[in-house]
């Protein structure tokens, strides 16, 4: 016998439709088999779907997140705002408006604020990671080899690609400008090489716009390590990120800026950061584009 499970296709860090990082969100009663889980997220393809269960004992969302590989994901990124943005679009009273929240991410109690925008009406999520945490840096050499691009093309007289943690460990790759860094081919099998040989997963590379506020960054990021050759929109890597630019004194505390990132894949998206004491604030909205059903065996 079949089994229906709603199920919608969100855009996510953007407010228009084929924009942003898209995202299944697949709604469950309870949890599933770890193969229906590895299944559904093969068949939908997107670089992760995020599977939500309301705990009537938690009194608060449940979101589980895999690849199509079948990696199970951790941290706060737009997996889990999109399945928080989901929720509130199915039910806009399920959460207070302006208040601290807590989601259930895999294990781990996620803080989260929630708005809408009065213009467009969609749910602003604003998610806070742990306070970032600076590791090893990386040979500049292996990292301009790996992404198919010269030393030169690193901006490493300001910055040396270094891992930066906070929900997840990914290293920060500083590059020149914006041209080279959409002139960025990467060789999968050198990126999961050093991703095991440094103990990380993904690569934020990234280059500075020139403005002062407001959309200071534009971003790729690639994670073969897990099944993500090229991602739209990556909060996990954004919160390190900002952490990296607080410590080197280009962005200030308690304020807001903007990460740009998948220009190049013609997915635009925006994640907004913010710095505080207790931890980094990511976070941005997202639209429904697609929803239905999928059938599993019950």
């Amino acid at each position: 016998m079949k089994k229906a499970l709603d199920y919608f296709v969100l855009d996510v860090f953007t407010d228009k439709s084929y924009k942003g990082n898209p995202l299944s969100v697949v709604f469950t009663e309870n949890e599933l088999p770890l193969s229906d889980y590895e299944n559904i997220a093969r068949e939908f393809g997107y670089s992760e779907t995020s599977f939500v269960t309301y705990s009537e004992q938690k009194q608060t969302l449940c979101v589980r997140s895999f690849t199509p590989i079948g990696f199970e994901v951790d941290g706060a990124g737009h997996n889990l705002l999109g399945a928080v943005c989901a929720a509130m679009l199915k039910d806009k009273d399920l959460f207070p408006e302006n208040s601290l929240q807590h989601v259930i991410m895999k294990t781990a109690s996620i803080p989260i604020y929630i708005s809408f925008n009065e213009q467009n009406e969609l749910p602003v999520v604003k998610m806070l990671q742990k306070p970032a945490v600076i590791g090893d840096s990386i040979p500049a050499e292996q990292i301009a080899l790996a992404l198919g691009i010269s030393l030169e093309d690193l901006d490493v007289r300001n910055f040396a690609p270094v891992i930066v943690k906070t929900e997840v460990a990914h290293a920060m790759i500083p590059i020149q400008n914006i041209e080279i860094l959409n002139l960025i081919k990467p060789d999968n099998k050198l990126l999961i090489q050093l991703s095991k040989q440094y103990d990380f997963e993904g690569f934020y590379c990234f280059a500075f716009t020139g403005e002062k506020n407001g959309t200071m960054v534009q971003t790729r990021f690639f994670n073969p390590l897990i099944g993500i050759d090229e991602d739209a929109a990556t909060g996990t890597a954004a919160g390190p990120l900002a952490g990296l630019l607080l410590h080197k004194k280009i962005i200030e505390k308690n304020s807001s800026y903007q990460i740009l990132q998948g220009v190049k894949l013609n997915q635009p998206s925006l994640l907004e950061i913010a710095v505080q004491d207790n931890g980094v604030l990511v976070g941005g909205s997202s639209v429904i584009t697609m929803e239905g059903k999928i059938y599993i065996e019950d």
